[in-house]
């Protein structure tokens, strides 16, 4: 079967810089219209509105002296306004070929906004369209709110389809301007322009103002749109545009009469530089790029997916540049512990995967976030803890550090079954702990190992709430050995590492 080609057009430097706080640089936008075209394969990029400052004219110039050194020209557009010839010297002095010139697609803005008749408008209109062909600009046209206008004033939409087909226009762009439509008057709208123009070419821009954006884009490909208009990461004004990488998604999987030419291995790429660029953070949960949405929590979904991927969709992570994970935490089981193990090349038999696994749920219980990176720790420290009996527990502990004041430390500590309390202060709070616990060994007429290395470290990649492993040297008479304690508290994990010293002297 022959699919239908439809175009996607990336308006995420024009439309998605409307996002509230974005201002891309000269270089980004450079960059980024680079990716869209050269990686990503978008077939368009809409990337300034024409006239706005210096600052966009000199980022419009740069991206059209590299797109003129690459063929790329007619892939580049920048909207227009109808303002006597105004923006057609902007564009031809920054070296445009396409214009997106916007126009009133509702009468209720062409009556309240322009105050001017549909016949005024468009004899302007008819001036730009001819004064950029005359200058060798191509002409694309914009109906603002003409979902608004099919809902409330269709007379003035059909008298201005009609005029527009006259015209030497390229493409009709309808876009859901204020976000309003739902899927069922998309469909019905966009086959209704369709059945009556049936060689135009139209393109549909969607907001997500209701959430609807990406439902409404599946609609219009149904209903006969040629081309689409998307933004990475769905920026925009207001709740944004539809996002580039949920809409491509639907098309390829529910979609099969159609195609595009983008390159699904690309997107997350992509649109992570975006969010480093802009500074808009993806939402964690966000469709296909967010940081969470390939990743198992619940232990029954691991243990499914090891048994005929029982919890795998058609959203395979490998599709987008990613790969599936699985989560460490209170909802962990056996199977999503063996599955990150699987990935460290790493193997444990039953019971010690059980105790690693009960580990996990208690750092899950207390909100620590567990990381595939810090499995090998918790197995250090679990199975550390095996090979000694527990004669020695430290039950309570008070640490204090005020300024202008010496840290000091409270214990509370059961020594083979005798229970002592005792307090000292300290150059740190793990000094003052030390110096407290010395003196309940004093009681007892012991002496306790000598210190002599202290290490901290963390898993690469890990946050400020992860997990991290004091490593702690001791040193008696006749021995040195090393403990270890694992906690999200550098001073915690100190305090576990000598109560395993405790118990093994």
């Amino acid at each position: 079967m022959d699919r239908r080609k439809i175009e996607i057009m990336d308006t995420t430097l024009r439309d998605g810089e409307q996002t509230s706080g974005v201002s891309f640089s000269i270089s980004e936008k450079l960059t980024i219209t680079q990716l869209l075209l050269e990686e990503l394969k978008v077939d368009r990029v809409e990337i300034a509105s024409a006239r706005v400052s210096e600052g966009e004219f000199q980022s419009v110039k740069a991206i059209m002296d590299w797109a003129a050194s690459h063929n790329y020209t007619d892939r580049i557009e920048v909207l227009s306004f109808v303002d006597n010839g105004v923006s057609i010297d902007w564009m031809i002095n920054a070296g445009v070929k396409v214009q997106n010139l916007l126009t009133k697609g509702s009468l209720n803005h062409l009556t309240h906004q322009l105050k001017k008749t549909p016949e005024q408008h468009f004899a302007e209109i008819k001036k730009v369209i001819d004064l950029a062909a005359k200058n060798g600009i191509a002409t694309n046209v914009y109906l603002e709110d003409w979902s608004n206008g099919m809902r409330n004033s269709p007379e003035y939409v059909w008298q201005y389809l009609d005029f527009l087909t006259t015209q030497p226009v390229k493409r009709l762009l309808l876009p859901d301007t204020l976000g309003v439509l739902t899927p069922l008057e998309t469909f019905l709208f966009i086959s209704k322009v369709r059945e009556k123009y049936p060689t135009m070419h139209i393109d549909f821009h969607a907001h997500n103002d209701y959430d609807l954006g990406t439902a409404n884009v599946l609609e219009a490909v149904k209903a006969g749109v040629n081309g689409l208009h998307l933004t990475i990461n769905g920026m925009g004004e207001r709740a944004g545009n539809a996002p580039l990488a949920s809409a491509i998604a639907v098309l390829n999987d529910f979609a099969p009469d159609v195609k595009t030419q983008i390159e699904e291995s690309s997107i997350y790429k992509v649109s992570k530089l975006v969010e480093t660029f802009s500074g808009v953070r993806i939402p964690t949960n966000k469709p296909i790029v967010g940081e969470n949405v390939f990743t198992q929590t619940a232990g029954i979904h691991a243990d499914g997916d090891n048994k005929n991927n029982l919890y795998f969709n058609d959203l395979l992570p490998e599709r987008f540049g990613r790969k599936r994970e699985y989560a460490l935490g209170k909802t962990s089981g056996k199977a999503n512990i063996e599955k990150n193990l699987q990935e460290l090349g790493l193997k444990l038999n039953d019971a010690d995967l059980k105790k690693v696994t009960q580990r996990v749920i208690e750092l899950g219980d207390k909100k620590e976030t567990v990381t595939k990176e810090d499995l090998p720790y918790i197995i250090s420290d679990v199975l550390d803890s095996n090979y000694y009996d527990q004669k020695v527990v430290v039950e309570s502990y008070v640490l204090t550090n005020a300024m202008g004041l010496r840290p000091s430390a409270t214990l509370s500590i059961n020594i083979e079954g005798e229970k002592f309390e005792e307090n000292a202060q300290g150059d740190g709070q793990f000094d003052a702990f030390m110096k407290a616990l010395a003196k309940a060994y004093q009681k007892k007429k012991r002496k306790l190992p000598t210190l002599i290395d202290y290490v901290v470290r963390i898993a690469p990649g890990s946050s400020t709430d992860a997990l991290c492993e004091t490593i702690i040297t001791w040193e008696t008479p006749e021995k040195k050995f090393i403990t270890r304690g694992l906690d999200s508290d550098q001073t915690v994990c100190a305090i576990k590492a000598t109560q395993k010293m405790l118990n093994i002297i």
